[in-house]
């Protein structure tokens, strides 16, 4: 089973700049890779990350604004090149169909990809499979916008001793039903991991962060310039820090950041005063660890 992880394609907000991409996160989840909000350049981030067209089943846009958006283009078109032989699952914003529909078709080139496009119109489950339960909860910021929510099912974990105590071994402990199976196993809370891009403080943030092992969450914004943060519909890093603090955030991504800003640490020592968790200020392809099972 492939590990856990999220792959970092870009961490710049509206400008990029030398070292930062636009936008752009590839999920890992067992057979899944699910892509989040591809920007201009994600094609060419994801051939320096290892990322190929064929490692993307699901595609998430939270909002069309360029950096966010611009490089679904080139991914769809990639996808056709490519001949990825499975269908790929589109999420975005409803009121953006149009949007989408003018990436997915920007230029010509020979369409063969299973594109499968479904908008999203309100809060709530958007897709169900073995990966889990994806869901949506909308955000504030100035165009409409989503962030997104992976929980997989809780489960049990078998514990060996307990096993050899009533001598179950090998095939045997696939055929465990109740009440035996839940003598010798204990319960597993099933991962979750959530996505929270440009957008103020709203519920939304909250309900998706609420006990993700792993939340990605921008932070446009340095403390010093709050106001300027709620003028444009974003969060400062220490804004984000308490989303995840009060969320119960086991690990924290920091990422979406203004080029006004040369000294990424900055971001870090701000939201460390508010979150004790594990925290990553994110660098363009960096690979993230989902964190081990409590």
């Amino acid at each position: 089973m492939s590990p856990r992880e999220l792959v970092v394609l870009g961490t710049a907000s509206q400008v990029p700049t030398r070292t930062r991409n636009h936008n752009g996160y590839l999920l890992r989840w067992d057979a899944e890779g699910f892509l989040f909000d591809p920007g201009d350049g994600a094609q060419r981030q994801m051939l320096l990350a290892g990322v190929a067209a064929n490692d993307i089943t699901r595609l998430l846009v939270t909002h069309f604004h360029g950096d966010h958006s611009l490089g679904v283009a080139g991914v769809v078109q990639r996808l056709s090149l490519d001949r990825v032989p499975h269908p790929v699952h589109a999420h975005f914003p409803a009121e953006g169909a149009h949007f989408f529909d003018r990436l997915r078709r920007a230029t010509s080139f020979h369409d063969v990809a299973d594109v499968r496009e479904h908008p999203v119109t309100g809060p709530g489950v958007i897709a169900e499979g073995a990966f889990g339960v994806l869901e949506a909860r909308r955000l504030d910021h100035s165009v409409p916008a989503y962030g997104y929510r992976l929980v997989e099912p809780d489960g049990r974990t078998m514990v060996p001793e307990l096993l050899e105590a009533r001598g179950i071994r090998g095939p045997a402990v696939r055929d465990l039903r109740p009440p035996l199976l839940d003598e010798v196993s204990v319960p597993r809370r099933g991962q979750r991991f959530a996505f929270v891009m440009d957008t103020r403080l709203c519920d939304g943030a909250y309900e998706l962060a609420e006990g993700a092992d792993l939340l990605v969450i921008e932070s446009t914004f340095l403390h010093a310039d709050e106001r300027l943060a709620a003028e444009h519909g974003h969060l400062t890093a220490r804004q984000a820090a308490r989303v995840a603090a009060e969320s119960g955030v086991r690990k924290l991504v920091l990422t979406h950041f203004s080029q006004r800003y040369p000294d990424p640490e900055a971001f870090r020592a701000e939201a460390a005063e508010v979150f004790g968790g594990e925290l990553v200020v994110a660098a363009d392809l960096d690979r993230v660890v989902m964190p081990r099972r409590r």
